[in-house]
């Protein structure tokens, strides 16, 4: 992973880019258990100290038993290797290493980039970041295509939408 040091480094770095309205409410969060083989850990986005997202070790173990399942048997390993991480990526199968790996791309690429990104978990920072401005968060809404994202990627765009003005309270539907 490019340019990760530390979890607080990165943390600073991914607070310090919040959007106003959202700041002291989001929270990055990241442990691991190091008395655990392999030094499992977790990972989260919070709003308001409850868990939005959550990228555990448990997922890393699904993606394991996926990837030994379907591409050691598969004679095209790279395109079976491709569908099952669109797979995680729309299902949230993601772990806390998918989610620091996220976080190095996020950090190395223009948030133009970031907003269009296949992995989910980038675009998620890219729309809580106040790079993101309200012309563009109007145009993502007038646009609707957040509208076919993953309830839990939909989640923050809402969230950023509501926060920012973009759109009020009524006009969340639930899904």
């Amino acid at each position: 992973m490019n340019g990760y040091r530390s979890w607080g480094e990165l943390n600073k770095k991914l607070s310090e880019l919040l959007c106003d309205s959202l700041k002291g409410r989001i929270t990055y969060f990241l442990t691991r258990y190091h008395k655990v083989h392999n030094s499992y850990g977790r990972a989260s986005i919070r709003l308001d100290g409850k868990e939005l997202v959550c990228f555990s070790w448990w997922d890393r173990y699904l993606q394991e038993t996926d990837l030994f399942e379907r591409v050691w048997k598969n004679s095209d390993k790279e395109a079976e290797i491709k569908k099952l991480e669109a797979e995680w990526n729309e299902n949230e199968t993601l772990c806390d290493m998918d989610f620091l790996e996220a976080i190095t791309v996020f950090l190395d690429q223009p948030i133009e980039a970031s907003l269009q990104s296949e992995n989910y978990i980038v675009r998620v920072l890219a729309v809580l970041d106040r790079r993101t401005g309200k012309r563009t968060l109007r145009r993502l809404y007038e646009e609707g295509s957040y509208l076919d994202l993953p309830q839990w990627v939909k989640q923050f765009y809402e969230l950023r939408f509501q926060a920012d003005g973009v759109i009020g309270r009524e006009e969340f539907v639930e899904g």
